[in-house]
Order: C-alpha cells, then structure tokens, then sequence
C-alpha cells in the first residue's frame, strides 16, 4: 500500500483565498483614503467659530432671555456678563444689586450677543 499524501491547502481553496484578501485590502484602502480626505472637513476653524452667533467668550456683555415660569410667555431681557464656558451651558454673572451679582448657569440659546443686540436697535 502506498502511503496517501496530504495536500494542505487545495488549488481552489487557495484561490478563494488570495480573492477574500484582496477584497479585505481593497475595502481598507477605501476607508483609509475616505478617513484622510474627511479629516480636514471636521475640524473648525477659528474664523468660523468666532463669526458664529452662539459663540461667546468670558468677560462678554450678553442679554439673557429670563423666563420666571416654562410656561409663561413673558420673557425679561437681562443685561450680564459671561464668566465660564461649558460644554452645553454658559455660566453668566447677573447684577442684582449695586454691588451684589449672583452666577447662572444657562442654555446658550437663552442667551444674546448685547451687541448684536445694539446693532439691531441703532438699525432701526
């Protein structure tokens, strides 16, 4: 009896193969190229962020749109002053008294650029 020789890998199985590797490549190499042209597209640049209207700097003059309830329409405009910076919200410093001022913090959106807001009165 003559003893069986083992072929590991059959032709068509190594053909099958070198096709899977070359489809995993050609699909990384797609990824790769899209992650490097996208990069740049997320970044924002300092002009843009600035230009923004919803960005403020500490130390800026805002007007805060108070509402005392949810549910009230009345909304009080209230002079103030950004002091820190979040993530989701502004913390401001309102003047209550001469010397006296009490710290919020608030939703950006409930806040306006006092500036803007000069400009819009001297406009009309």
């Amino acid at each position: 009896m003559l003893p069986r020789q083992i072929n590991p890998l059959p032709r068509a199985k190594t053909g099958v193969m070198g096709m899977k590797i070359f489809q995993i490549t050609i699909v990384s190499l797609v990824l790769l190229i899209n992650l490097i042209v996208a990069l740049p597209s997320w970044a924002e640049t300092a002009a843009s962020l600035t230009s923004s209207s919803d960005y403020f700097q500490v130390g800026q003059k805002v007007i805060w749109l108070y509402k005392s309830r949810g549910d009230s329409a009345d909304i009080q405009r209230i002079p103030a002053e950004v002091v820190k910076l979040g993530s989701k919200q502004v913390q401001i410093k309102v003047y209550k008294n001469k010397n006296e001022f009490v710290n919020r913090w608030v939703n950006p959106n409930k806040l306006e650029n006092s500036q803007k807001v000069k400009e819009l009165v001297s406009s009309n």
